[in-house]
């Protein structure tokens, strides 16, 4: 009996030790493995989603997409109004009407599901934060289309026109407002352009916010599923983004009323979305001297009576890299067939536009000089036109 007692004591020692051992190995595995640090070793685009929320209930959900060996990035805005089947409930429902602030997993599942990609790390700011944050940027520099009065309880905010910068208290309410009277397309693109701009800012910032004590009371405004470390790296990594190049594309579909509310059923049953992102990814590939609007730059009229199809087309084809420099209503809205008009530029290239919407209806405009020679047309706002007709499904031509 006294030789079993010491035989259980050794092993219940050994048995410690080796438990011990193997949780030193792993906090010195966690202490150096780090999720960011994988993801750029393989060279693959980084999902990041991003949330501003305001009472628990998110305002603007966006998700970065970035592919560090390029510095390519793209924003894809979520809007909350968009309708799916929830895999939770198992019926159609607004996007965020799964979102918990405590377990954000599930809203980023959905969101997942609905542009067909893997979500690696996410970052949600409250109002209150998002004001924080922007007073340690010294404020954000924002283009204010047209002046805005706002009554925000008792006092009324003056927002002027033009450049200007706002501090942490205007900027909050800039990215948050909602006025009876304004487009709401005006107001989607006003807190797409809010957003850029902040994460513009954030890039210039950089080495302030770099400081010790500055990046550990900057990190803790987010709720993430990234450490302090790693978000860190993430800012650094930041810096390298082409921001100029960078556009926010929105999620789009029909109002259609389900179950009494109003939702954005995207076109196709959602095919078409995760086809653009799929796309979108793939442009952000590409080296930057294979940019198509170094050669391109396209003009996107709307030859139908279905708003917002010309700006929703522009969105599409800027996430494959291509200059769109205008968009517009053409000088009818019957055009039955899809058209694209070229004026100047390799005629490879509109092959490739045609194809990246399935259009074969392509023509060539000429303006010839007095020597009979062709020339571009003076007036045209770009070397190629495309008239979006009845034919366009919102991502392809369905007959030419």
């Amino acid at each position: 009996m006294k030789i079993l007692k010491i035989n259980a004591s050794k092993l219940l020692l050994s048995l410690i030790i080796l438990i011990f051992i193997l949780g030193v190995l792993l906090a010195v595995y966690t202490f150096r493995s780090n999720p960011l640090e994988e993801a750029l070793s393989v060279n693959r685009v980084i999902n990041i989603l991003y949330v501003i929320e305001d009472d628990k209930v998110p305002l603007s959900t966006y998700v970065l997409m970035y592919n560090p060996p390029t510095n390519r990035a793209a924003i894809w805005h979520i809007p909350g109004q968009i309708g799916q089947r929830i895999a939770r409930t198992n019926r159609v429902d607004r996007i965020d009407s799964i979102y918990d602030p405590s377990r954000i997993g599930h809203f980023q599942s959905e969101v997942e599901r609905l542009l067909g990609i893997d979500i690696s790390f996410s970052l949600v700011l409250t109002k209150e934060n998002l004001v924080s944050m922007i007073d340690i940027l010294e404020g954000i520099e924002i283009f204010i289309p047209s002046a805005v009065s706002y009554r925000n309880d008792d006092s009324l905010i003056l927002f002027p026109s033009g450049m200007t910068i706002l501090d942490g208290d205007k900027a909050g309410i800039y990215a948050t407002y909602s006025l009876p009277y304004e487009d709401e397309e005006l107001e989607t693109f006003r807190r797409q352009r809010f957003f850029l701009s902040f994460l513009s800012r954030q890039i210039q910032m950089n080495d302030n916010i770099k400081n010790k004590d500055v990046s550990r009371l900057y990190s803790s405004f987010f709720r993430s599923n990234m450490n302090r470390r790693t978000l860190r790296l993430l800012f650094d990594e930041f810096v390298n983004i082409d921001i100029g190049r960078t556009n926010i594309l929105s999620v789009a579909g029909d109002l259609r009323e389900v179950s009494g509310q109003m939702l954005i059923i995207p076109l196709h049953d959602g095919n078409i979305v995760k086809d653009v992102v799929r796309q979108t990814m793939a442009a952000l590939t590409r080296d930057i001297d294979d940019y198509r609007e170094r050669s391109l730059t396209v003009e996107v009229l709307n030859g139908t009576a279905i708003t917002g199809r010309a700006s929703r087309t522009a969105e599409i084809l800027r996430s494959f890299g291509y200059n769109v420099v205008a968009v517009g209503n053409a000088e009818r809205n019957d055009y039955e067939s899809t058209v694209i008009i070229h004026r100047s530029g390799d005629e490879s290239l509109i092959r490739d536009l045609g194809e990246s919407i399935r259009c074969t209806n392509i023509r060539r405009e000429f303006a010839p000089n007095m020597e009979g020679a062709d020339t571009q047309n003076p007036d045209a706002k770009a070397n190629v036109t495309l008239i979006i007709g009845r034919n366009f499904d919102g991502r392809y031509v369905t007959g030419n």
